[in-house]
């Protein structure tokens, strides 16, 4: 799979709808400033972080990342869940 990318605006349209990770497990979030408050966390995941997550993947010409844990970021499982619940993949052809 082949990630084209999601802006921060693209986030800041489906605050408070359910995204769900890898393991099924349901999350909800809000953005303030430049912050992103996952329901299932008390921690928040910074613009920069996300920003820099989408841009590892989009980078990825190997396809080594190919989860979260291979992201490697902080909050990735929310991260890997939004990049691809919000359609900045595309197939291969």
């Amino acid at each position: 799979m082949e990630f084209t990318g999601l802006e921060w605006g693209e986030l800041e349209k489906h605050q408070g709808e359910t995204f769900y990770t890898a393991k099924k497990l349901p999350f909800t979030y809000t953005i303030r400033g430049g912050e992103l408050f996952v329901d299932r966390r008390s921690k928040s995941i910074t613009r920069a972080t996300f920003e820099k997550a989408v841009e590892k993947v989009k980078n990825d010409v190997a396809h080594t990342i190919t989860g979260p844990k291979s992201l490697c970021c902080f909050g990735a499982p929310y991260v890997w869940a939004l990049m691809l619940a919000l359609g900045c993949r595309k197939e291969e052809k």
